[in-house]
């Protein structure tokens, strides 16, 4: 590290990449193993690195049982908070493990045991918490399918993790729709050439499925069951599969083992979040994600906190202020969502009216990841709020922040456009193309240097060779995130975005991540994306998309100009933004991601196959039509 970074950080930073198996070893502690590793790492095979090797747990009892024998059974666990079904439920720590054992019964009582999988195919209701930690009780292995994905991807991913048994509800409540999942989970069997025998089915009163003889009802099974103790499990055995979104070609199993899973999340819990035993934590995202496993999950359960399940879309139609009550209402310390969100709510409500009629006085720090958070947006929610607002960046392959501001270690100063510093146990570099690092300031692929910490991606589900081969030959020794940037002279971490995000125009190669930030900045624009669209002359131009705020009066085109100008006047000629549309919405994924790709395709004239985790196919209509056409700049 260079620069002043402080004390505590800077020891903890320093000690857990030259003396990672101590300092793991140490944070283990905060663990309660049936045997306890005598070692963190084990490096004997790289990149197939193994933490804890020697080390046996159980992450369910290390998320519940521990907790009610420690005193915390009547503390509340889990809250769930369903505007769009109109429900509300509160569970207990000792009512959760009640819950989680007789669960674990049903799935023993169908023959699932140590290292079987259960594929979860389930909306944002308790359930999905109580199946995903019965089959860590059992020493099972859960695969969760993002509730309502396609019949397609849900058979792609039943044939890879051939599981033994399917949970899934009747049915997933949104805004304006409900969605049936009885008939996608037939379509999807009846594609998919694993055919479990049996599945677990959660009869939601807004839908209830018709249930065949495979089909088992939740309730009645559950009532029928004896609670379960929990299985002892390797460190290194399989906790959970998770595919990546988008997955092409043979399917990309994401795998987290046990034991450095556990010891990961409780770490990052107290010392990345601020967050500790009693207190309650919000995550705005989805069990179906990453970040939903990590932090609406594992790791406030794993810490003995308690945590929000929320059902439904906090921003936009009707309620513009639904983050603001949800805080309130649960008190929540900590709250963590996605950017896009706050730029909903920005767009809607721009003067923060909706927030004045909430006492939000319990919350103390704002985190928001899954993709970059531009200075205007992290500007507007920090003088909204008045508490910290932490950018923090990770994936689904490190399954818990890379890069962050360590609020429980020691909090740092912020800078717009930055994501902080590297977290302990993370060899943050940026390479240029050759591999070499570069100079602070400019830019390069982000990497990590191996081996990475623990809870990071184990390999993936039954592909070894994939998984080594993913390592690029050309940066040997590293993880190559996909992600360009740069850090500054004291060590802070600009991630601008894709690797694939970046604008060759004319031999220039321009980050779209810049341009963004000077849009972004614009008092009458709520969201915005560059892309790089096919220029006969130049190779390629950028071009602006934005959509403006709620309430803003004036023509397109006057903003267009003013944004085109204001990027010419910041970055220079150079940037070659001739261009920039005003539109209703731009497309996203349903946990909020900006589908530039899809964008940069269209306006290519390339075929484009939607994502089925698009959030709106409209959008994507709507805006074909501004991409293609080709009228005078």
């Amino acid at each position: 590290m260079s620069g002043d970074t402080g004390g505590a950080y800077e020891a903890a930073y320093r000690r857990s990449l030259d003396d990672p198996d101590g300092f793991w070893l140490a944070a283990a502690a905060d663990i309660d193993w049936v045997t306890a590793p005598t070692r963190a790492l084990d490096a004997a095979n790289p990149p197939m690195y193994r933490w804890f090797p020697d080390g046996e747990l159980n992450t369910c009892h290390n998320a519940l049982d521990r907790h009610v024998a420690n005193g915390r059974g009547e503390q509340a666990a889990l809250v769930y908070d369903s505007p769009v079904s109109g429900s509300r439920r509160t569970y207990t720590y000792r009512e959760l493990l009640d819950s989680t054992a007789r669960f674990a019964g049903v799935l023993r009582g169908l023959g699932v045991g140590k290292g079987d999988r259960v594929v979860l195919y389930m909306p944002m209701i308790p359930e999905a918490v109580i199946a995903m930690l019965g089959c860590a009780r059992l020493g099972a292995v859960h695969s969760v399918v993002f509730g309502g994905f396609a019949a397609h991807e849900l058979a792609v991913r039943i044939d890879d993790a051939r599981p033994k048994v399917i949970v899934a509800a009747s049915c997933g409540i949104e805004p304006t729709r409900t969605v049936a999942y009885k008939p996608l989970l037939e379509a999807a069997l009846a594609e998919a050439t694993h055919r479990p025998e049996h599945r677990v089915i959660v009869q939601r009163p807004q839908l209830v499925a018709e249930l065949t003889d495979h089909d088992l009802d939740w309730d009645t099974a559950l009532t029928a069951a004896a609670p379960t103790e929990c299985v002892t499990v390797a460190a290194g055995a399989p906790l959970y599969i998770l595919y990546t979104s988008g997955t092409t070609g043979p399917p990309k199993g994401i795998v987290r083992d046990n034991g450095g899973h556990a010891v990961a999340l409780r770490w990052s819990m107290e010392n990345v979040f601020d967050v500790h035993p009693g207190e309650v934590s919000w995550t705005a995202s989805d069990v179906g994600w990453v970040v939903g496993h990590s932090y609406i999950v594992y790791a406030p359960l794993l810490t003995g906190c308690t945590t929000v399940l929320y059902e439904g879309k906090p921003v936009g139609t009707p309620d513009a202020g639904a983050f603001w009550r949800v805080v309130a209402e649960h008190r929540a310390t900590m709250l963590f969502t996605a950017p896009t969100a706050f730029r909903a709510i920005k767009k809607a409500d721009p003067d923060g009216k909706l927030l004045a009629a909430h006492d939000l006085s319990s919350l103390r720090t704002l985190f928001l990841a899954g993709e970059r958070l531009d200075p205007e947006t992290y500007r507007w929610a920090g003088e909204m709020l008045g508490v910290p607002i932490v950018d923090n960046y990770w994936q689904t392959e490190t399954g818990w922040p890379i890069v962050a501001d360590p609020m429980g270690l020691e909090p740092h100063p912020t800078k717009p456009g930055s994501a902080t510093l590297p977290v302990p146990g993370y060899d943050v570099r940026i390479l240029d193309a050759q591999g070499r690092e570069v100079p602070p300031g400019v830019d390069g692929s982000v990497v990590l240097k191996l081996p990475m910490p623990p809870g990071t991606q184990a390999g993936l589900w039954g592909d070894d060779e994939r998984y080594v081969a993913s390592f690029p030959t050309a940066f040997p020794g590293y993880y190559l995130s996909g992600d360009g940037g740069h850090k500054d002279e004291d060590g802070y971490v600009y991630v601008m975005g894709r690797t694939d995000d970046v604008v060759n125009v004319a031999g220039h190669r321009l980050s779209t991540g810049s341009m963004e930030e000077v849009l972004a900045a614009h008092p009458d624009v709520a969201e915005c994306a560059v892309i790089g669209v096919a220029d006969e002359l130049k190779g390629q131009v950028p071009r602006g998309l934005v959509v403006l705020k709620a309430g803003v009066d004036r023509e397109p085109g006057d903003v267009a100009a003013e944004l085109v100008r204001r990027v010419r006047e910041t970055i220079g000629p150079v940037a070659a933004l001739r261009r920039v549309d005003v539109v209703a919405a731009l497309p996203k994924t349903r946990s909020g991601k900006i589908l530039r790709r899809t964008m940069r395709d269209i306006a290519d004239g390339k075929p484009t196959e939607l994502p089925s985790t698009i959030e709106d196919p409209a959008v994507i209509e709507s805006l074909r039509r501004t991409l293609t056409d080709d009228q005078p700049e």
